[in-house]
């Protein structure tokens, strides 16, 4: 499938895609791909997603349509249809790349090497914004069809996380606190389905425990929530 000529509207420096683009992109009826916007944001996985109404490039008419920044449509996809990430990477590269092609006309010299220090921010947040996403776009490509539950370490591995850093992400967001000496997720968090405890017995010394398991939603749920942590870190 080709990749759609999408029309970016740039706000206040921001570059955003609408809910009907990213439908037409995966070939997604457009009603489920707005289902899917207002999960997100339920969920508080995409808080900043904005639905407005606008017309549709055929009859004119005003429709309900979502907007979503380079970040959010990211997430979007990796749920609707993983194997087109990696293009919608791809066409945000360009997009971004148009964007930054077309700086204003500098009137002096002064004004040309401020222009330059913001084109190199500009550049640099991006960069960090690609390496933020690029857990998330990993576990997607690997992970998406998978059924079965995912330990601490393993979700580490997966998300090319420290564990120490990690474990301080799960628990300053309360998305788990420590019971005893062990890791346990957050009752509200186990009721959405992200979570499950599986009891066990350390063959070692007998002892009881439970551990902390994160479900397929829960790996790919937790996965947003870390990009984004990464990303504000950069900032």
């Amino acid at each position: 499938m080709q990749l759609l000529k999408l029309n970016p509207i740039v706000t206040a420096g921001a570059v955003t895609m609408t809910s009907r683009e990213i439908a037409e992109l995966t070939g997604k009826r457009h009603d489920n791909v707005m289902r899917v916007c207002r999960d997100l944001v339920a969920d508080g996985v995409c808080p900043q997603i904005e639905e407005t109404s606008e017309p549709h490039p055929q009859n004119g008419q005003a429709y309900t349509v979502c907007r979503l920044n380079k970040r959010d449509s990211i997430v979007l996809v990796a749920r609707l249809s993983p194997e087109f990430t990696g293009r919608l990477v791809d066409r945000w590269m360009e997009l971004e790349a148009q964007v930054i092609a077309i700086p204003a006309v500098p009137k002096s010299f002064g004004d040309a090497l401020r222009l330059a220090a913001e084109q190199a921010d500009v550049i640099a947040q991006q960069q960090a914004q690609l390496e933020a996403a690029q857990p998330a776009l990993e576990f997607v490509q690997q992970y998406a069809d998978s059924t079965g539950l995912m330990g601490f370490r393993q979700v580490c591995k997966l998300l090319k996380a420290k564990e120490t850093a990690f474990r301080d992400f799960l628990l300053n967001n309360k998305i788990a606190y420590r019971l005893g000496r062990e890791l346990t997720p957050a009752a509200h968090h186990m009721e959405a389905g992200r979570f499950e405890v599986k009891a066990g017995t350390s063959r070692s010394t007998n002892h009881a425990f439970n551990s902390m398991r994160f479900t397929p939603k829960g790996v790919q749920w937790v996965a947003g929530e870390f990009a984004k942590h990464q990303l504000r870190a950069h900032h």
